[in-house]
């Protein structure tokens, strides 16, 4: 959740700038050039989807985001953010333009240093510049606006308070405050650079590398930069801003940073500070049931804006304050149980998001089972009985949760989506046994470490390593509405 012969060379030079004109005004970009005198011929447009059914405007056809490098300016009192973002991208095939994600009002556009002509739909910037397949180049897009004020499928994402603003979201978040290829498909490494008033404090993915203070007077601005080592879907690319306590320290060979919103009551902060205190010792229990943390550091952030959810962004989940119920330690299990489910492997569309879901909620279960001896067999089996067939929480299919492209945002974070993500991960391991189940599970995420996973490929991995054929039991539990059979063929007996 991502860059002696003088006279005829003018001659030239200039019939090139007319062709590019005339190209900006044939496409609608203004009277901006299209492209750069070396520029290819045109293709046709890049597609404005990348493909997924769901969100059919997700990301774009014809590029892949190599990195990005964003630096924006945030103010508090009238929720403006203001700023330019480098983007190094590649062309997959030849097109006369190309699109990027991005919700803002757009001042200028540079590619490979040479000002282009653009244009912005709801929801995108389209650039008018040609890629030629192969082709690398540098994309500088300078912005300003409020994005408390925009909206994309039905969300207003923005969340702010006049002392804090935590960029968090899911599916989609990217596009309120840097332009992007927003689709998990197209992971790209990240660097960020946030500048906000001297008493804030400025937390994002990665590694803090920088933090540059203008005026010292307390009235004057400062730019902290965090680097993310590994390559991320744009989704889990955020920054907090605020008055935070943070805190630091080393596990075994990799380092944590947590995070405490100051917003919070001292009690709320003191208990919040101790439970993400235990994101350590948690990473080393879920390395024992998955193999390496996928990552270079590892952490947290708890807001105490009214988010209502937490959210599993690449090496620091953000959660909202979540107490000391029993709820709490769950949650952070789940969050960096993403951390191998569902960032460093990534879905590759919104219809196998049970993949990250299914397999966080059941590192819940596991963690119970680990901590307090609850089995995982007994709660799938609790569940299942529980839950009469003809409750409409058996009618969606797993592996589909949006047949009909209507609703998805809600539809692809629906409790059975959840739920019976994680039956179907316990009820895999009763089928074919902890070890098979246990090779299963790190398999996948070492062999698609930094890249994608589907179902269909998750189904193969476990078939092969059982040597079973499991084609009606995923059928049961994921392809179909209805409630799975009671049998040992669908890991429920026997």
């Amino acid at each position: 959740m991502v860059r002696g012969a003088g006279r005829y060379v003018a001659v030239v030079s200039a019939r090139r700038r007319s062709v590019a004109a005339l190209l900006a005004l044939v496409l609608g970009f203004g009277g901006l050039g299209v492209a750069s005198a070396s520029a290819p011929a045109p293709g046709p447009p890049g597609a404005r989807g990348i493909g997924d059914a769901y969100f059919p405007l997700d990301g774009n056809g014809g590029i892949d985001v190599l990195s990005y490098d964003i630096h924006d300016r945030y103010g508090f009192g009238q929720g403006r953010l203001s700023g330019w973002t480098r983007l190094r991208l590649r062309a997959t095939a030849t097109v006369s333009s190309f699109s990027l994600d991005f919700l803002l009002p757009v001042r200028r556009v540079l590619v490979d240093g040479h000002r282009v002509g653009f244009r912005q739909r709801p929801h995108e910037l389209v650039v008018g510049r040609a890629l030629t397949e192969g082709e690398t180049v540098d994309v500088r897009v300078r912005y300003a606006g409020r994005p408390g004020g925009r909206a994309y499928a039905g969300e207003r994402n923005w969340l702010a308070g006049p002392t804090e603003v935590v960029a968090m979201n899911q599916p989609h978040m990217a596009p309120w405050w840097f332009p992007a290829n927003d689709h998990p498909a197209d992971k790209a490494t990240v660097r960020i650079s946030i500048t906000v008033p001297t008493r804030y404090a400025v937390v994002a993915n990665g590694r803090q590398v920088r933090r540059t203070e203008r005026a010292g007077d307390g009235r004057g601005w400062a730019t902290t930069t965090w680097r993310a080592d590994e390559p991320m879907a744009p989704y889990l690319a955020f920054f907090a801003a605020g008055r935070f306590r943070v805190a630091r320290g080393g596990h075994a060979d990799t380092p944590w940073l947590i995070a405490v919103s100051r917003g919070l009551s001292p009690a709320q902060q003191q208990r919040s500070m101790a439970l993400l205190r235990r994101t350590p010792a948690i990473v080393s229990w879920l390395e024992g049931e998955l193999g390496d943390y996928p990552f270079s550091t590892v952490g947290g952030v708890t807001t105490s804006l009214p988010v209502g959810f937490a959210l599993e962004n690449q090496t620091r989940p953000t959660y909202p304050y979540l107490g000391d119920g029993p709820g709490a330690v769950p949650t952070v299990v789940h969050e960096l149980a993403h951390q191998w489910f569902g960032d460093s492997v990534a879905l590759r569309r919104w219809s196998d998001i049970w993949l990250n879901e299914g397999a966080a909620t059941f590192f819940e279960w596991r963690w119970a089972e680990a901590t307090t001896g609850a089995s995982g067999a007994d709660r799938l089996r609790a569940s299942y009985d529980a839950i009469a067939a003809d409750d409409p929480f058996w009618t969606g299919r797993v592996a589909d949760p949006c047949p009909r492209g209507v609703g998805c945002v809600n539809q692809i974070f629906a409790s059975f989506v959840y739920e019976r993500g994680a039956m179907t991960f316990q009820a895999l391991r009763n089928r074919i046994g902890e070890a098979a189940f246990s090779t299963v599970l790190r398999r996948w995420v070492a062999e698609r470490a930094g890249g994608h996973g589907t179902t269909a490929e998750f189904e193969a991995l476990a078939a092969e390593v059982s040597g079973a054929d499991l084609g009606a039991f995923f059928d049961a539990w994921v392809h179909t509405g209805s409630k799975p059979a009671d049998t040992a063929a669908n890991g429920l007996a026997g």
